[in-house]
């Protein structure tokens, strides 16, 4: 066993191996390269038998091992995450919450924001997250309790798999005593140790979190996980969840109210404040009436970039502003704050923000938290499932998108765009979880693609996660996202973004997604040679490296858009506003105003959804003078960079490629 230990820790220290950028080249990418050669993945090959770990646990503590699996699988997907903590300070496979050993080691990333209104008919609302270290919920203490339980200190418990795994048996079955219930062969029996696993205080969310394990139990699941370990979960279809355990554990019934969630989840309504303010403003969202007076086009994802609480203590501030939900980390638990009918102010983007839903997951782009829980991603996912449905959104990756594929609306405001969720955010997996797999489709000809990493193995150079170190490389992780050169090699340039950096290059920082392609994103084919493979992107040719033996992307055929003949360029915005002669008498017209990029002809987008013109003019507290403007101007929405963009209709042809 102890060999066995030794294996592990060296696969979470160092198997895993990234170039380091050129001598040429700073170490911020700003010069001409980045990484001198592709980032070199190796795969261990002396993966630790987490199998026979999870065996060899169970069998010590007296825990079903099917309920020691689930419960792993359902925080960390049984993945090591090289010894780094969560979003909400666990670490390991079980997840072992450290509250001291986040605050001690996270940063959070504070800045002046972009206006989340993104409304140029009122005055700019500049908004500025709290630079001090949150506060930390006092729950998140579990690797103190199995330290306790198993003698093994903070450290191993946080890196070695054997200590981890052990601690989470050893913290379950001392649930399981302290409830008064058998040790029992029968998974059914520690549905309350599992409801408690969660750290949840509220009895919904600690229902949800053992609700979804006895799922995964009964549906069984197989995975070689990041670090190359194959573990199964053998489908267990006929244990019986005893949920009358969960009475014991004493937990608090939340304010559900008129939530709108899915039953099947924990949802509380805590409400975000809509009222007036001394200097005469008002916040910190606009009442409306939607669907019936605008359609909700989209679900847009962000992050937190802090800790749950403190996001509700944020929301809750009339001076502030808001989004629709919020997702806290440990457990998927949800909070609703702005009903769907009503426009939150979170995109930073208006005319998104008329149509859009927001939803904030607690966690950090980069910073504090290495990764998102899989607790958190079922539970988001089964409630965009939800909403898509009631509202008709498509489940793709024009209607769902990060906030950081929100266009800026005018050229001032594209550099102050938002970059989160970023690159570590999991969208081939989030989009598997909603029952909307991303798919390629079409020969290997097509003219367009998909972008389509292999999230696992994927783990390209970034630098930027240390706040003590900006400059260094950031731990190898999974990613979503692909580079993209000025030409097929890894020495090139990244291509230039002269929205994001009108002056410069653009960096292998994670918080730069200006040379970046995500997956589920469709491009038109510029050029193929060899292993890469060149879209067009921001009016430019950008090439990334997709190898037959490790394909980024994948065929995807549909609808794209280029210029009408006779037009040498055609411009793009960042918003679908309505012609000057469709605004009534006193609402002010909206000016139509391109953004600093070039749509040349020759070049090719694809399309991902048509829309009107269209502008919610509501500038005051009071709703009954909200108006909304709707043109005859069509606009085609296109994948024009990392963000989405708009053409006029009547610019540009669309064919299928």
């Amino acid at each position: 066993m102890r060999a066995l230990t030794a294996v592990a820790v060296a696969v979470v220290t160092g198997m895993v191996l990234l170039s380091p950028p050129p001598a040429a080249a700073d170490r911020s990418g700003r010069g001409a390269g980045g990484p001198a050669q592709a980032p070199a993945v190796r795969d261990p090959v002396d993966a630790p038998d987490l199998q026979q770990i999870f065996a060899e646990a169970a069998r010590a503590h007296g825990v079903p091992e099917s309920v020691l699996l689930g419960v792993s699988y359902l925080q960390s997907r049984w993945d090591l995450n090289a010894g780094r903590p969560s979003t909400a300070a666990g670490f390991g496979p079980m997840h072992l919450t450290d509250a001291a050993a986040l605050a001690a080691s996270a940063h959070h990333h504070s800045r002046a924001d972009a206006d989340p209104r993104g409304d140029d008919a009122r005055p700019a609302k500049t908004v500025r997250r709290p630079a001090a270290a949150p506060r930390i919920d006092a729950s998140l203490r579990t690797l103190e309790r199995a330290a306790e339980l198993t003698g093994e200190t903070r450290e191993r418990l946080r890196t070695d798999p054997v200590a981890n795994i052990n601690g989470g048996a050893a913290l379950l079955a001392d649930y399981q005593k302290r409830l008064g219930a058998p040790l029992d062969d029968d998974p059914g029996q520690w549905y309350g140790a599992v409801a408690r696993y969660s750290g949840a205080s509220e009895a919904d969310a600690a229902k949800a979190f053992a609700d979804e394990v006895y799922a995964v139990i009964a549906e069984g699941v197989e995975r070689v996980t990041a670090d190359g370990s194959l573990v199964r979960l053998p489908a267990r279809p006929d244990v019986r969840p005893r949920r009358e355990w969960l009475k014991r554990l004493g937990l608090r019934t939340p304010r559900r109210g008129r939530v709108e969630c899915p039953r099947s989840l924990s949802c509380e309504w805590i409400p975000a404040p809509y009222r007036e303010l001394e200097d005469g403003g008002y916040g910190n969202h606009d009442r409306s009436d939607r669907p019936r007076n605008q359609k909700i086009e989209y679900i847009v994802i962000h992050d937190t970039e802090t800790l749950y609480e403190p996001t509700l203590d944020l929301v809750r501030d009339p001076a502030y502003v808001s989004w629709h939900y919020t997702l806290r980390s440990r457990d998927g638990h949800i909070a609703q704050h702005v009903k769907i009918k009503d426009v939150a102010w979170h995109a930073g983007n208006w005319y998104v923000n008329a149509k859009a839903i927001g939803l904030e997951h607690e966690g950090f782009l980069a910073q504090g938290g290495a990764w998102y829980t899989e607790a958190m991603y079922r539970t988001s996912a089964k409630l965009v499932r939800y909403l898509a449905r009631r509202y008709r959104i498509p489940l793709d990756r024009a209607h769902i998108l990060g906030h950081d594929n929100v266009p800026g609306t005018l050229p001032s405001t594209v550099q102050g765009m938002h970059e989160d969720p970023g690159p570590y955010w999991d969208w081939a997996h989030y989009f598997d979880l909603l029952g909307a797999p991303l798919r390629g489709n079409g020969g290997p000809n097509a003219g367009s693609v998909m972008i389509l990493p292999d999230y696992e193995h994927h783990r390209p150079y970034y630098n930027g996660c240390d706040a003590a170190d900006p400059e260094a490389p950031c731990p190898p992780h999974g990613s979503s996202a692909v580079w993209l050169h000025t030409a097929p090699s890894h020495d090139a340039p990244l291509v230039k973004d002269i929205g994001k950096h009108p002056t410069g290059e653009s960096l292998y920082s994670v918080y730069d997604h200006s040379a970046r392609a995500s997956a589920g994103q469709r491009y038109a084919v510029a050029d193929r040679l060899g292993e890469w493979t060149a879209i067009w992107y921001l009016g430019q040719k950008a090439w990334f490296h997709n190898p037959p033996d490790a394909p980024t992307a994948v065929p995807s055929r549909g609808l794209v858009v280029t210029p009408r003949p006779g037009l040498d360029s055609v411009p793009v915005y960042g918003r679908a506003y309505p012609e000057p002669t469709a605004y009534p008498p006193g609402v002010p017209v909206q000016e139509i105003v391109p953004l600093q990029y070039t749509f040349p002809a020759g070049q090719s987008y694809t399309l991902g959804l048509t829309a009107q013109g269209e502008y919610y003019r509501a500038v005051t507290f009071d709703p009954s003078e909200h108006v909304v403007v709707r043109g005859k101007l069509k606009y085609y929405q296109i994948q024009f960079g990392h963000r989405v963009m708009f053409v006029r209709a009547d610019d540009v042809s669309v064919s299928f490629s």
